[in-house]
């Protein structure tokens, strides 16, 4: 079927671009922002994704504050409506780059906004992500990141937040292609031969996107259970990568290598603060030290996993005719903690791997800036570094 799309010289494939050439219910496209500010406490993530193979489009909007996460989820068949809208959600495209538009109407949740996300560098591609599993892609996938800022507002139960750009900071990804399979829309893996990807597993991924008023940038560090900076066989399996910028449309400072003094908070794997050392191309080094805003919030609520969805679902699975919606509200204050998944599924000593972070960056003639981040940290596994088991 023709779509919006097709209407534009872009076209791929011999085929409309709502069919894509691998039929994989893994395959997908989408999105994720981030609007935050250290100084207001306050993280508003979002995201929306199209899995054409199973004809669904769902996304969730959500806010942590003071360890509380509200979070709305919505989900609807895709090709009825070949459109980045969603019930009460819109994305849309203002300027590829520099401004998106995000907004989310009434509805049951108490959750509203209307963000501008503006773009205060240019995307970063990062390097093609691949991994197998015993010689098959289970990812394949290109993905972009970017910094920015945020002007609108931003409102809970009628208690509204201005966001201001001079103070909150935006976040960003796009990806598409097969993306790791996920339960329920996965082999069951008693009818398979046992898992074995070979290669370099990751145990550590620390991947920062960060702004600090002229400054801005991105770095992602990955490591293997020793420590190690290689590729490795993972969905995000490149051992670093990174870029800095002074003003949107400056000369970019690239990064070539990266290494980290992380803090944990003790008996956890939670971050208490850490200390990233940026080598640049020529040889400079920038420093910055990363300090979390509260406790991380958790992406147990926004769809991906099996059981997220209160009929046992996922974002890729269909939920029924029309627009669906539901929303739910947790407090994460004390972490890690034993989840409960809508399926009965239990998740025990969860917590959070997504911070909103304090930045203060240092560059290699002393100058410094002050600003917020969105900081992942993942410790999966055996970290020896780390001194984790």
């Amino acid at each position: 079927m023709l779509s919006p799309y097709d209407e534009l010289p872009v076209h791929q494939t011999p085929y409309p671009l709502s069919i894509v050439s691998n039929t994989d219910p893994g395959f997908d496209d989408g999105y994720f922002f981030g609007a935050f500010s250290a100084e207001a406490g306050c993280f508003c993530f979002q995201g929306l994704r199209i899995n054409p193979n199973t004809d669904i489009i769902g996304g969730y909007v959500g806010v942590m504050r003071d360890g509380v996460q509200r979070t709305v989820r919505f989900s609807r068949t895709w090709r009825e409506l070949c459109d980045t809208t969603v019930g009460p959600y819109r994305m849309e495209v203002v300027e590829p780059f520099r401004d998106i538009r995000l907004t989310l109407d009434d509805n049951p949740s108490g959750l509203r906004m209307d963000l501008h996300w503006l773009g205060s560098a240019p995307p970063y591609q990062e390097a093609h992500h691949l991994a197998v599993n015993r010689g098959r892609p289970v990812t394949d996938q290109t993905r972009y990141s970017q910094p920015g800022t945020v002007r609108g507002w931003i409102e809970i139960d009628g208690d509204r937040v201005e966001a201001d750009p001079s103070h909150w900071y935006g976040s960003r990804d796009h990806s598409w292609g097969l993306y790791h399979e996920r339960p329920p829309l996965a082999p069951d893996p008693r009818w398979l031969p046992p898992r074995d990807p070979g290669g370099v597993p990751r145990a550590l991924r620390f991947w920062t996107l960060f702004g600090a008023g002229e400054l801005s940038g991105f770095y992602a560090i990955h490591e293997s259970p020793d420590g190690a900076q290689v590729p490795m066989n993972d969905t995000f399996g490149t051992p670093f990568e990174g870029r800095l910028h002074l003003g949107r449309d400056s000369v970019a400072v690239d990064l070539v290598a990266g290494s980290h003094d992380l803090e944990l908070v003790p008996g956890t794997r939670r971050l208490k603060a850490g200390t990233v050392t940026l080598t640049a191309a020529d040889g400079g080094k920038w420093t910055q030290r990363v300090e979390p805003v509260g406790p991380p919030w958790v992406t147990a609520t926004i769809g991906y996993q099996g059981g997220s969805w209160r009929d046992g679902g996922s974002m890729r699975t269909y939920h029924g005719p029309g627009v669906s919606l539901e929303w739910d509200e947790f407090d994460f204050s004390r972490q890690p903690f034993d989840h409960t998944r809508y399926d009965g599924s239990v998740v025990a000593d969860l917590h959070g791997k997504e911070y909103l972070s304090r930045v203060t960056t240092t560059a290699p003639d002393g100058r410094q800036w002050v600003g917020a981040g969105h900081t992942e940290l993942f410790l999966d596994g055996p970290f020896a570094p780390l001194g984790l088991r």
